[in-house]
């Protein structure tokens, strides 16, 4: 394991940093290559960080302090050497013509990580509240920073923080989202855990390999030039809205009640899955907590996943592979038509995005490339928005480091908007599913007394 490290204690209210090192791979991993990124990787440079934390029970006696801190330290060396570029940084390249290119060079400087402290936080804090307290925002590091920034600011794509608990420990990572998404994010956890856990060699972890060379369709450039002469000439800072949030768990029974609800009350030829059920539940009810007149135009964005839907992307890619979908109605109708016909919405706008309009998007995209900001609708953030992120599907509660599973899952502070739902597996597991709702306090106030949305809820904490 290669590490530079910067020992120092940084008061920061509740949580204080302790040391910092650029942990670096094995010495063997994979050399030094380019990696051009793909228009879904890219259009996604203007957005903050992938940040998502684990909270875990207290270690055992005699392995807390440096000790375990040194050996997560090892253990993410080691997940390094298979997710290598994630030790790379982004580079801009000028071309002619007054454009660019942005690509991740696999340099193996390294990805931060970071061990603090937090004595005076126990498990109740985080999870003993219906709503998301201020200091899980201090257990992640690089908030507030856009992807673009790690191309112009000498940054790390991946940064990890371990922050010993009074009775816990609290494992996060912020992520550069044009080098990978949820998926990638999670496998790295997963690989990470699972090394950490049982000291395996990196052969015997996790399989298929990762794939981090990028899909590109045939009409493609390579590399894609943006039509800026500089990166930052296509970054936009938003002022932060004043948002809250509430952790809402529904066990498989409530979805199932939900989905069973919508497909009887719709006659569409494709059954309503539960998730979108669920999701046309949400959106419902934050519809109404907002109190939105019945004419406005209301939307619900969700991130389309195109492993599975275009041919030529293999299993284990961990570039981005998604597109955004939207459905958009009036209050009106989604809340007098009914579950069903909002869950239908959703279903069709994922039913639509087979593979030809992928490549006609990722076509389109290189022509006329536009990108994604959190101050927009598919981000919420427009008062009448709802924008889902994230995925059930994810290994989570699997992320056992040694000492016991996690008792609870929760993001950072990253893209915040009004109207944002990032979604997660349950704890339960088996179908139960949990939403991280980040709405305006008054709307939220309003969304805590909605019988109609509350009955469905099981637990409502982390």
């Amino acid at each position: 394991m290669g590490s530079n490290e910067q020992m120092g204690t940084v008061a920061a209210d509740h949580v204080q940093i302790v040391s910092r090192r650029m942990i670096k791979p094995p010495s063997d991993s994979e050399e030094a290559v380019n990696i051009h990124l793909t228009p879904w990787d890219l259009c996604l440079l203007t957005i903050d960080y992938v940040q998502k934390g684990i909270l875990l029970p207290k270690p055992p006696a005699g392995a807390a302090g440096e000790r375990l801190v040194d050996t997560l330290a090892s253990s993410f060396a080691r997940a390094l050497g298979k997710f290598y570029p994630f030790a790379g940084r982004l580079v801009v390249e000028p071309h002619d013509g007054g454009t660019i290119a942005v690509l991740l060079r696999c340099t193996g400087e390294g990805a931060e990580f970071i061990h603090a402290v937090a004595p005076g936080v126990a498990v109740a804090d985080i999870i003993g509240s219906l709503h998301i307290p201020s200091v899980v925002c201090e257990l992640f590091p690089l908030n507030h920073v856009l992807s673009a920034d790690a191309a112009t600011e000498p940054l790390p794509v991946l940064s990890a923080q371990v922050t010993e608990l009074a009775d816990a420990v609290f494992i996060s990572m912020s992520m550069n989202h044009s080098v990978g998404d949820g998926t990638a994010f999670w496998e790295f956890l997963n690989t990470w855990s699972e090394i950490n856990r049982g000291g395996v060699d990196l052969h015997e972890v996790r399989t298929p390999a990762p794939v981090h060379q990028r899909f590109f369709i045939d009409t493609s450039p390579v590399p894609i030039r943006l039509p800026v002469s500089k990166l930052q000439d296509v970054v936009r800072r938003f002022e932060r809205p004043t948002v809250q949030e509430c952790f809402f768990t529904f066990s498989a029974a409530s979805i199932q009640k939900l989905k069973a609800r919508a497909n009887s009350e719709t006659d569409a030829t494709v059954a309503i899955s539960s998730l979108h059920a669920l999701l046309a539940h949400v959106w419902r009810a934050v519809s109404r907590a907002r109190r939105l007149p019945p004419g406005q135009e209301t939307s619900h964005s969700l991130l389309i996943g195109c492993r599975g839907r275009v041919k030529g992307i293999p299993e284990g890619y961990l570039g981005n592979a998604a597109v955004f979908g939207k459905a958009s109605s009036t209050v009106g109708e989604i809340l007098d038509k009914g579950l069903g016909w909002t869950a239908w919405q959703l279903s069709r706008v994922v039913a639509s995005f087979d593979e030809a309009a992928m490549a006609d998007w990722l076509d389109r995209w290189t022509r006329e490339p536009n990108f994604v900001y959190a101050g927009n609708k598919l981000f919420g953030g427009a008062g009448a928005a709802v924008a889902t992120r994230s995925s059930p599907g994810f290994d989570v509660f699997g992320n056992d480091f040694g000492w016991g599973k996690p008792v609870a899952v929760t993001s950072g502070p990253s893209n915040k908007t009004d109207g944002k739902v990032t979604v997660f597996e349950g704890a339960e597991r088996g179908g139960s599913m949990s939403l991280e709702v980040c709405i305006a306090p008054d709307a939220l106030q309003r969304l805590l007394v909605d019988e109609e949305f509350m009955d469905a809820v099981t637990v409502s904490m982390p």
